[in-house]
């Protein structure tokens, strides 16, 4: 069950990353929406109800919950990089997202447009970060942790990554 909840491990992060790991970190999160597109297109209606466990999300869910989170990721990152009191994370109520209409019923093509264009942005944003607003930090009171902004990257990373694969999964009906 738990390599189904987490198929590629949980969320682990560095305390420094290098400019070669961040640029690796980068490329992962500026690929991941052609990869989404190119696995989820021509799905059937059927398909987008699979899930990847019992009780889990279904494909479409993850779709919008992705785009979702991927706008919240590059939020936090705004807010970090010009709120100079922002220390704790904007959170939201993620399983209740995924139960609003949108989530349950819009074409998934609207959120795979909405996570292809927010994340070119945010990439674009990751790619100009100094050392210095690299290590901005804010906590996440869910985590429990204290999060720099190249920390925040590799949470970006592991987040599309770690629901690519649920959706792999989903797909494969194992």
């Amino acid at each position: 069950m738990e390599n189904r909840k987490y198929p590629i491990g949980k969320l682990t992060t560095q305390e420094t990353y290098s400019p070669a790991e961040l640029q690796h970190l980068i490329a992962i999160v500026e690929a991941m929406p052609a990869r989404y597109r190119e696995l989820v297109e021509n799905l059937s209606p059927e398909e987008l109800t699979k899930t990847y466990r019992e009780g889990s999300w279904t494909v479409q869910q993850l779709i919008h919950h992705v785009s979702d989170i991927q706008l919240l990721h590059f939020l936090r990152m705004k807010k970090a990089l010009t709120e100079p009191d922002y220390e704790v994370v904007t959170l939201i109520n993620m399983d209740a997202w995924v139960t609003t209409p949108d989530s349950l019923n819009a074409p998934i093509d609207d959120s795979l447009v909405s996570f292809d264009g927010i994340t070119r942005r945010y990439v674009y944003l990751l790619k100009s970060l100094t050392d210095e607003q690299l290590a901005i930090k804010y906590y996440h009171p869910i985590r429990k942790l204290w999060f720099s902004q190249a920390q925040a990257i590799a949470m970006s990373a592991w987040h599309v990554q770690h629901h690519f694969a649920h959706i792999k999964l989903a797909l494969s009906g194992e």
